[in-house]
């Protein structure tokens, strides 16, 4: 079953959702109009995984989640109910962990396992670097950490380093039975001396045998006792294995293999070898032989060796077992970067759309005011591009440091072979990579053995010379070397080859930098707007026109009509409705800033000095905390409520803890500073409290409330718009009512979806709902609407005509109009922007009427004789060449006009 892609659903497993939940979730998601079931990874991953990207096993279905068994109910209930499933599969890096069963040989049998080549590490270190230790290695051995311990449930011995357990040479184990008091010792030496990686399982069953011995079982246990006891014969085990335990800390500087960001339990896997495709997607490929499978979302698609050899290679293994799954990837497009058209895929995931509704519902026009806001507040002014620079060299030099030196050393090889370049010396290499690496505007280049395509030569030859400018390398020399490296500028076939060794890890790594600088550093320090500090986002591009919207829509039914159209994600730094809300601040800035200095005022008795010159909490992120405390609050919110007061203090807690130590200015994951964090969460926990503050917080809700009832006619306009340009709507679980999460974990919280959907199936209209808009049951009755229209003409909505409308009058810049044209029908969209100066104090997300005044519509000559029906309301429209606006937008603040399309009618 090929299901045509109409709208996905993400369910978030784990958590306390499983197959299970799916299962029974099956109907609820036909009736909602949803084509796809869009799964967070499924596969087994690391022992307490919350999220399954740590996943350990490409083959075996999550225990936890239900297993096999579970996986074919729920797989069942979907095709039962007409719903596809498309899942996300995590490519590029598995979980350092026990369960691994391909990591654990790697690590006992070193360059001899059988698994080798399955992970991207170097063969050339001496050991393979293991830094989990607490505390540096020699402490560790003194203070009784290291141990041998028995692991009878493996039928084996093992290495144990305070908890966390590694695996041992079989050949090695000569020093544990060196103590061994039994007469089976000298046969068992002999045997595991000629032991090889194919002899793994044998080894285990001959020792379970011997376990069932109780006088061997004793003095087995005995030996180990003895060895455990003597701290050189342990030390000497040690460095008798393929792996070197270290202080968690050398991680960022020795480690020998990729790792996924910096996070050291995630290790590269080599995709670009045809065995490690096969085995890692045996199971991919089966489902979807099997038609369990109808579409697959890769999953850090940028950092795979070779993106498009990869997704070749998945559409020709789909097409091995006939069948056309649709691909998604999730890329980060930044500026005007656009999808490559040569991967030959459905689309990304969508987050440039977030990006385009960010320019759509910021008001530009009054970005000075709102920088004059925020630099009042924190006291100082900020250059963001210079922070981003800042970041990015650090992020490389320090916390990088070991990707840094592997890469000096690829360049440094190839430069030595070269009579103009064997003089350039390592320090300077490294300066020009991280230079190189600093200017780069997009997440990364795809140079690979096919060449060098063009728009990466252009971008390359940018970096190269803006670099050179910075004047930051004494020559540019250096900076021209890495440039020739990236372009594979070189004749003779060792150079070449050492090229393409550092391009490709160079590529994998300028994508870590970018994220971790910009995503997880910068955007929780620069907190001008925070709506706008999102991923894909660039907070310094403040706003834009309905034209520039346009054009963005334009782009994607050219690269991607079938991409996804994300508003929300399990990454996302806040959720839609949070945002929605906070793009109103920009219309008011003079407003917002009254407001938050006169909430600081009264907090001010909870802010500590620690020093002169440092308050906790910082302007920066208290001017932060009181846009997210915006974004946060939900529309019924009740200052009265403790038990909801009580819940958003746990909730603000953990966002700002996660917030200031990614801001890495005054605490850090590394090396938090509990001087710094505990003013902080006294400071969070005395706003909620009303014992505390007072009627702090209320005033604070009373204040607000213009921007609150805006915030949620952006959201209805908003989501319209997701269900109507081109792509494929994704609702996040549960967004589909009102979501003003904040960054995960609090965004992966388990939500009752069904309990929630009963309210859309109530009988009543979408009017009757924005009468009683707080309650969220408008914006899921909207979204099951449009869904209800996108169902009757899927392709009008994906591959159909965009095209932009012509709007007149004095409020013609507050909407966006455009039309969807095919043989199936057309529809015409309405949704205002800008809407806080059309409210007037209304107290319903409806803009009065009146306020439109004179604007209109303009309809061309191919919709003129149409005769229209809002889908929405039920409602006729008849024009004569133009819409009134303040007409169709009378009963709702959004409208949806339908022509031939099936369906037409009152929702």
């Amino acid at each position: 079953m090929n299901h045509p892609l109409v709208a996905t659903y993400r369910l978030q497993f784990r958590s306390g959702t499983d197959f299970g939940s799916a299962t029974h979730l099956a109907p609820y998601l036909k009736r909602l109009g949803v084509s796809h079931l869009y799964a967070s990874p499924i596969f087994a991953a690391a022992p307490g995984s919350t999220h399954g990207y740590d996943v350990v096993d490409y083959n075996r279905f999550e225990d936890e989640l239900g297993g096999e068994s579970g996986f074919l109910k729920m797989s069942d209930a979907l095709i039962e109910n007409g719903v596809g499933l498309i899942l996300d599969f995590v490519p590029n890096h598995m979980g350092v962990s026990s369960e691994n069963a391909w990591w654990e040989d790697v690590l006992a049998w070193g360059a001899d396992s059988r698994y080798r080549d399955v992970f991207d590490m170097s063969w050339m270190a001496e050991k393979i670097l293991v830094p989990v230790l607490g505390k540096p290695y020699g402490d560790a051995l003194r203070d009784g950490d290291l141990s041998v311990i028995l692991d009878e449930a493996r039928g084996t011995l093992r290495f144990d380093a305070a908890g966390y357990q590694l695996p041992l040479d079989p050949r090695t184990l000569g020093h544990v039975f060196g103590y061994l008091d039994h007469e089976e010792r000298d046969r068992l030496l002999r045997r595991l001396a000629v032991a090889t990686p194919w002899d793994q399982q044998e080894l285990t069953e001959r020792l379970a045998e011997h376990m069932e011995d109780e006088s061997f079982r004793s003095a087995l246990k005995a030996g180990v006792e003895a060895i455990n006891r003597d701290h050189n014969a342990l030390h000497l085990l040690h460095e008798a294995q393929h792996w070197r335990l270290a202080w968690w800390r050398t991680a960022r500087e020795k480690l020998t293999y990729r790792r996924f960001f910096e996070i050291t339990d995630l290790i590269g896997v080599r995709q670009e070898r045809r065995r490690v495709f096969q085995d890692s997607h045996r199971t991919v490929i089966r489902l979807a032989r099997e038609r369990r499978l109808d579409g697959i979302r890769i999953d850090h698609v940028d950092g795979l060796g070779d993106p498009r050899a990869y997704l070749g290679d998945l559409k020709q293994a789909f097409h091995g077992v006939r069948r056309n799954l649709s691909i998604h990837v999730e890329k980060i497009l930044t500026g005007p970067e656009r999808l490559r058209r040569r991967w030959d895929i459905e689309g990304t995931t969508g987050y440039e759309f977030i990006t385009a509704l960010a320019g759509l519902y910021v008001d530009a026009s009054r970005e000075e005011a709102m920088t004059r806001a925020y630099t009042g507040f924190i006291g100082e002014e900020e250059n963001l591009r210079a922070m981003i620079a800042r970041q990015k060299r650090e992020i490389f030099s320090h916390n990088l440091a070991g990707e840094l030196l592997y890469l000096t050393n690829e360049a440094i090889a190839v430069a030595s072979r070269g009579l103009s370049t064997r003089d350039l010396g390592p320090d300077t290499m490294a300066r020009a990579i991280v230079e190189i690496a600093t200017e780069l505007p997009v997440y990364r280049t795809y140079v690979s053995v096919e060449g060098v395509p063009s728009e990466d030569h252009a971008v390359i030859d940018g970096v190269v010379e803006r670099a050179k400018a910075s004047r930051r390398i004494d020559a540019d020399e250096p900076v021209d070397f890495i440039g020739r490296l990236l372009k594979l500028d070189f004749e003779d076939g060792l150079d070449v080859a050492g090229a393409l060794d550092f391009t490709r890890r160079f590529q994998q790594t300028t994508g870590a930098v970018m994220a971790k600088a910009v995503e997880d550093t910068v955007f929780y320090r620069y907190n001008r707007l925070i709506a706008l500090n999102e991923v894909g986002g660039e907070p310094d591009h403040y706003g834009g026109t309905v034209e520039d919207f346009h054009r963005e829509m334009a782009v994607r039914l050219e690269d991607q009509p079938f991409g996804l159209l994300a508003t929300s994600t399990h990454d996302t730094k806040r959720a839609e409705d949070a945002r929605a809300r906070l793009y109103t601040l920009s219309e008011a800035p003079e407003r917002w800033e009254d407001i938050a200095r006169r909430f600081a005022r009264m907090l001010a008795p909870f802010r500590r000095e620690l020093e002169e010159g440092l308050v906790s909490p910082d302007p920066a992120s208290e001017w932060m905390f009181y846009q997210s405390l915006v974004g946060v609050l939900p529309p019924d919110f009740d200052p009265s409520d403790r038990t909801t007061r009580h819940e958003l203090a746990g909730r603000l807690n953990a966002f700002m803890e996660k917030a200031v130590r990614e801001a890495k200015r005054y605490t850090s994951w590394t090396s938090p500073s509990a001087p710094f964090e505990a003013p902080i969460r006294d400071f969070v926990e005395a706003v909620l409290d009303a014992g505390r503050s007072g009627d702090a917080l209320a005033t604070f809700w009373a204040d607000i409330q213009p921007f609150v009832v805006a915030g949620v006619v952006n959201t209805l306009s908003q989501t319209l718009l997701k269900f109507t340009v081109p792509g494929v709507p994704d609702i996040y679980q549960g967004t589909e009512f009102y979501d003003h999460s904040l960054v995960d974990p609090d965004n992966r919280r388990d939500v009752d979806i069904e309990g929630r959907g009963r309210g859309i199936e109530d009988g009543s209209t979408l009017a009757d709902a924005l009468a009683d808009w707080r309650d969220g049951r408008i914006k899921a009755k909207l979204t099951a609407a449009a869904l209800k229209v996108r169902a009757a003409a899927p392709s009008l909505f994906t591959a159909g005509d965009y095209l932009p409308l012509e709007v007149e009058g004095a409020m013609a810049e507050h909407l966006v109009a455009f039309a969807r044209l095919d043989a199936e029908g057309a529809a015409v969209v309405l949704a205002p922007r800008l809407v806080l100066a059309l409210m007037g104090g209304a107290e319903n997300p409806l803009p009065p009427p009146d306020a439109w005044q004179d604007t209109t519509v303009v309809l061309p000559d191919a919709l003129r004789d149409l005769v229209f029906t809002d889908a929405l309301t039920g409602r006729p429209m008849r024009a004569s060449g133009r819409l009134v606006v303040r007409e169709v937008l009378s009963v709702l603040p959004v409208a949806l006009l339908t022509s031939g399309i099936g369906g037409d009618g009152a929702s």
